[in-house]
């Protein structure tokens, strides 16, 4: 018998299921997960197997990835970070080996060919990105696909301090469905990459967010303090401090910040209704 399992979070189709499903899910064939990584700077995760398919959300270089099935160009995966599922260009994945030892910590940086800021950029990297450093070159660290700017960077285990000031540092970042990096983010997308960038595990969307995270707080906008979540119906925002609002939204089309008091109602009155929740990690 099928259990109800929420489709963004479980590795299963028709064809092709986790073997940890079996007997949860009806499939043709359970396998096991290969493990991967993200060899490109950017790993678009859709909800179909093909380019023109919506998009889900984001993976970035370095993160994580569980395979369970590969056909024209595409592969089925569940990102281990949050556990969503979805189809990404195969072409973006590679060894799992080995394991990142640096993360980006600018918003955006570039990767060289040459450890030379002179010589045309391979790619841009996003804010969060994995990188493994082989070594340095004068200011640059080496990296298997190039030369990345030092001081741009940080050891894997850092750990932003407020990361209520990182979603300061995005504010003007366009805003994008799906999007979770520092060239385009959506609502709980910006909550995702800040709470990641200071060591917090975090799950994607809105509904996910207002769940799991942190504790729940009267719905009262007395006492609210800088960090603090306040999600409406498939939409979140983060205080920047007691008055003001930090989020990704479609009325400005990009990361805002505004008064909690003005968004509520505008909100209210065009799109999601009201307030569903507050919670304070």
């Amino acid at each position: 018998m099928t259990e109800s399992l929420d489709p963004r979070l479980t590795p299963s189709r028709p064809d092709v299921a986790d073997i940890r499903l079996r007997g949860r899910v009806a499939a043709e064939r359970y396998v096991a997960a290969t493990p991967r990584r993200v060899v490109t700077p950017v790993a678009p995760l859709r909800r179909g197997p093909s380019p023109e398919a919506g998009l889900d959300t984001e993976a970035l270089l370095g993160d994580a990835v569980d395979l369970y099935a590969e056909q024209d160009g595409f592969a089925f995966v569940q990102l281990v970070r949050d556990g969503y599922v979805g189809y990404m260009p195969a072409a973006c994945l590679g060894r799992v080996d080995p394991e990142p030892t640096h993360r980006v910590t600018a918003l955006r940086t570039f990767l060289y060919p040459e450890p030379d800021l002179k010589r045309p950029v391979r790619a841009h990297l996003s804010l969060g990105a994995r990188l493994v450093v082989t070594g340095e070159r004068g200011p640059y660290l080496e990296t298997p696909g190039g030369y990345v700017y030092a001081r741009h960077c940080a050891a894997a285990a850092h750990r932003e301090a407020d990361y209520a000031a990182t979603a300061e540092r995005l504010v003007g970042t366009p805003y994008l469905w799906g999007g979770r990096t520092s060239l385009g983010l959506d609502c709980s997308g910006l909550v995702q990459l800040c709470l990641d960038a200071a060591g917090l595990p975090c799950p994607r969307d809105a509904d996910m967010q207002e769940r799991d995270l942190g504790q729940p707080l009267p719905l009262d906008f007395d006492g609210l303090r800088r960090g603090d979540l306040v999600f409406w119906r498939g939409h979140v925002g983060m205080m920047r401090d007691a008055r003001t609002l930090i989020h990704a939204n479609g009325h400005h089309m990009a990361v805002a910040v505004e008064p909690l008091a003005g968004a509520v109602a505008r909100i209210l009155e065009n799109s999601f209704g009201p307030v569903t929740g507050l919670r304070r990690l």
